[in-house]
């Protein structure tokens, strides 16, 4: 009778020496070889970025290990509920390794980017594959990604700038909406700078944004209003190349730390109408303009000035009204502490004679916080008067 009695107990305590003898092989054995990195995991490059929803993880390059070795894995894959990889375990003898030896914050035991609010990106950390949110604020640079190349009889398309690869190339006649993109610059712009070039020239098609503020990879011009929405494609439609473009901003305040206001006066000699209009369209040209700190910005390029007769300028012809309303710019920016922007001086005549209102003056921000510029003007012709606020977003 003890006999009988002992026999279980010794079985199971072999089965328990042999289990931990088990898993001690297989963690010795697990030790002479190099750990899995994480980015084998991933189902797309390091630094790329991701929404909530979007799977992260490719589970065909996961490694299996012999379920005799790790037989620990299987409470780690229940957790995750991937009963089907436990019955496959089973009856194969090897087992997925569980996602959460490999991954960590924002995704999920399915491998699906998860719990963040707008655009992150594939990380690694702690030697595991992760998800990072974005900060309050996320921008890059807009730079050239399609460009168009003149040669002799035609054109030749490449994506990824200069050094990328050749997509296409087409003949004189074959330049039209369907063959190349036209966001950015329509076809008669394109077909006058063909005809004005010469061989080997180069012109923007469209746009990518790059150099992120937090280290996320280039996103390209395809992905600009999934990720980021249509307001931020709006905006690089509407300012020059190598502008910093806000793509995401998460909650956050909004203080004017300086204003001003200025009247342009009646110097009917100019052409007052006009002087106002211009004075209207500087405003609309750097309304809504943002700044993120250590950077510069132009305004926008997309907004037309009208030439007044002048004896003194350039070809006879200058666009009389910008000064006062750089002057109210300028002066804002000066109230909040920021540098003086180049292309304007601090004189009456506040834009010299040739220099571009938009192209040629850019401001600086020398903060540790983004800016936003904000220019509206009320009445019109010697009555208009231009105000402006610089407002701290943090």
């Amino acid at each position: 009778m003890r006999k009988s009695l002992l026999n279980p107990i010794i079985a199971f305590g072999v089965l328990i020496i042999i289990i931990i003898g088990f898993n001690f092989v297989g963690n010795t054995i697990e030790s002479y070889f190099p750990a899995q990195k994480p980015e084998e995991i991933s189902s797309m490059p390091i630094g790329e970025t991701v929404v909530n929803g979007m799977k992260v993880v490719n589970n065909d390059k996961i490694r299996k290990v012999p379920i005799i070795y790790h037989y620990n894995y299987l409470n780690s894959l229940f957790e995750e509920k991937k009963y089907l990889q436990i019955l496959n375990g089973v009856l194969t003898g090897s087992l997925e390794t569980p996602l959460l030896k490999i991954a960590g914050n924002h995704i999920s035991p399915q491998g699906i980017a998860q719990g963040f609010e707008g655009p992150g990106f594939i990380s690694v950390e702690d030697d595991r594959l992760v998800v990072k949110p974005p900060g309050t604020f996320l921008w890059g640079y807009k730079t050239g990604y399609t460009i168009g190349i003149k040669k002799k009889d035609g054109m030749e398309i490449k994506e990824g700038g200069i050094s990328g690869k050749t997509v296409k190339v087409i003949s004189i006649s074959e330049i039209n909406n369907e063959t190349i993109p036209h966001d950015y610059v329509n076809l008669e712009t394109v077909q006058k700078w063909y005809n004005s070039s010469d061989e080997g020239d180069i012109i923007n098609l469209d746009y990518s944004l790059v150099n992120f503020n937090d280290g996320r990879d280039m996103v390209s011009p395809e992905k600009i209003q999934t990720f980021f929405g249509n307001t931020t494609l709006t905006y690089m439609k509407n300012y020059p190349c190598g502008s910093p473009v806000m793509a995401y901003m998460g909650p956050h305040q909004e203080k004017t730390i300086a204003s001003t206001a200025e009247s342009i006066g009646s110097y009917p000699e100019y052409g007052d109408a006009a002087r106002g209009y211009n004075a209207m369209s500087f405003s609309n040209a750097w309304n809504g303009t943002i700044v993120p700190p250590g950077s510069s910005s132009h305004g926008k390029l997309n907004v037309y000035f009208e030439g007044v007769y002048d004896p003194n300028a350039t070809g006879n012809y200058a666009v009389h009204g910008v000064c006062p309303a750089a002057r109210s710019m300028r002066n804002a920016i000066g109230a909040a502490g920021l540098p003086t922007p180049s292309g304007i001086k601090w004189d009456h005549l506040a834009i010299a004679y040739g220099v571009s209102p938009t192209g040629d003056v850019s401001v600086y921000n020398n903060m540790n916080y983004p800016i936003k510029i904000l220019m509206w003007t009320q009445g019109s012709g010697a009555g208009t008067v231009v105000y402006s606020k610089i407002v701290k977003l943090s």
